[in-house]
């Protein structure tokens, strides 16, 4: 079914305003999720202030072109979706832990990340990357170590001349 002018006007302008507004893109391909998926997936990624749109490709591609993004546009087979957010990792993040639970009925294609075109690897390398107070943990626990080595250390020696 052929889609009017007029809404074909408020997609791209839905499409420009989500790659204006959003810190990263990801394209999502999405055969064969059913509904209730859907509405699941729809529903968990709005609560991680995530958004999730279906978009047509040529209309997808109108707006992309007219945007100052690096690099080439990765391949877009099958259905299109556009995971988006204001966090650069959230979208890739939380669209990997749904291709894992849904097993082949959603893959990310690639994606749009500091202002970049990434292919569907890049994507997955940004997907893994842990949330920022798993970072913060990490981080604070590097910083721990040595201190921890040292306590040790002084302990062994106060144990042995006691």
């Amino acid at each position: 079914m052929a889609i009017s002018k007029e809404k074909k006007k408020g997609i791209i302008e839905n499409i420009g305003k989500i790659v204006k507004d959003s810190s990263s893109v990801v394209f999502v391909n999405f055969h064969g999720l059913l509904m209730n998926d859907t509405t699941e997936l729809r529903k968990t990624l709005n609560a991680k202030e995530v958004g999730y749109t279906v978009a047509k490709k040529s209309l997808t591609r109108k707006v992309f072109a007219g945007t100052k993004i690096e690099g080439e546009m990765p391949a877009l087979p099958g259905e299109l979706a556009l995971v988006y957010g204001k966090d650069m990792i959230a979208p890739a993040r939380e669209i990997y832990a749904f291709q894992k639970k849904f097993d082949g009925k959603i893959t990310i294609l690639g994606g749009v990340f500091e202002g970049k075109y990434m292919d569907k690897a890049s994507m997955m390398t940004i997907a893994l990357i842990p949330p920022l107070q798993t970072l913060r943990a990490q981080f604070v626990n590097v910083i721990n170590s040595p201190i921890q080595r040292l306590a040790v250390a002084l302990s062994e020696i106060a144990g042995k001349k006691a």
